[in-house]
């Protein structure tokens, strides 16, 4: 990354020097689809977006890197000293280390939020029952209280039972949180809060702390974006800091008569009666020379759909 560009936090991106992750080889079949990542690297101290289509692999990766999966070939490697083996010792640091939340029963729904709150402080000794309770009143899952917390799991909106996981782990000293479509049941103000907390995390941990989020939500969450990596078919097809992404490729707006002409230089072109847009990669512009077309600097969002088009398996003609 070159020197001096600024992340959305404020402090200066640079190249990416310590890693909270690295996937070395990575597989995990499923029948019809293969999660196949011959190497990957998420940046310590950022938070990174993980962005694909249904069915691209994310969750996949995600409950691999979090533990949930153990039944795949390949190599993790956690703060640059711990192999994912580490997840199957009694004394496990790197367990301790990481906050999760994903889909499915993540807390059973027959359990009161006090007892989920009862279970975290018994998996996890670095949790703050206090800081947890402060949550559950600030985010307006329960009242704070006794009688609050006897509130069933089953009894709670799909966004207070996303709220909950949240509260969970951010009562936790963490050193990086795995975040699966975190935003995806919060309604836009709570998706704002969200924001602040994950970009609160990252401040905080004076480069040590790390976020590795997915979403389909790109535009919501960019303000919380410093790294991005684009999933599909189980391939990682596009990563890199979004500062660098949104200079390696440019957004083009021309006349209609001009699009056929265009469309073999653009990574995804869309076209109507009025003219065409589309995203070229920067280096290739002296292509289009000649045309009456606009440029811009385009928005991750425009970035991500782009290059997902030209993955994608999806055809509508």
């Amino acid at each position: 990354m070159t020197e001096g560009v600024k992340s959305y936090y404020g402090r200066e991106q640079r190249q990416m020097k310590d890693s909270a992750l690295k996937m070395r080889d990575i597989k995990k079949k499923f029948r019809g689809f293969t999660l196949d990542i011959p190497q990957l690297e998420i940046p310590k101290g950022f938070s990174t977006a993980l962005i694909g289509e249904n069915g691209a692999g994310k969750t996949t990766l995600l409950n691999l890197l979090a533990g949930i999966r153990l039944d795949y070939k390949g190599e993790i490697t956690f703060f640059e000293k711990w192999k994912d083996a580490e997840r199957e010792r009694e004394t496990n640091p790197v367990r301790e280390m990481i906050g999760y939340t994903g889909g499915g029963n993540y807390y059973l729904p027959n359990w009161t939020v006090g007892q989920a709150e009862e279970v975290t402080k018994l998996l996890f000794e670095k949790f703050d029952s206090d800081k947890f309770e402060l949550l559950l009143e600030q985010l307006q899952i329960v009242e704070r209280g006794i009688g609050g917390k006897a509130k069933k799991i089953s009894e709670l909106s799909d966004g207070n039972k996303m709220k909950l996981m949240l509260a969970g782990i951010f009562a936790r000293e963490t050193q990086l949180l795995i975040l699966d479509e975190p935003a995806s049941p919060l309604d836009p103000l709570m998706r704002d809060v969200l924001c602040d907390m994950l970009r609160g995390y990252i401040e905080s941990g004076g480069g040590e702390k790390t976020i590795l989020f997915s979403t389909h939500n790109i535009a919501d969450m960019e303000n919380v974006t410093d790294y991005a990596v684009i999933m599909e078919h189980g391939r990682v097809v596009e990563r890199g800091f979004v500062e660098d992404l949104k200079e390696k490729y440019t957004l083009v707006k021309g006349e209609s008569e001009d699009a056929e002409i265009a469309e073999p230089a653009l990574v995804s072109i869309s076209k109507n009666h009025y003219g065409f847009e589309g995203l070229c990669l920067t280096e290739n512009l002296n292509q289009l020379a000649g045309l009456d077309m606009q440029t811009e600097r385009p928005t991750l969002s425009q970035i991500c759909v782009a290059v997902m088009r030209q993955n994608s398996r999806i055809r509508l003609s």
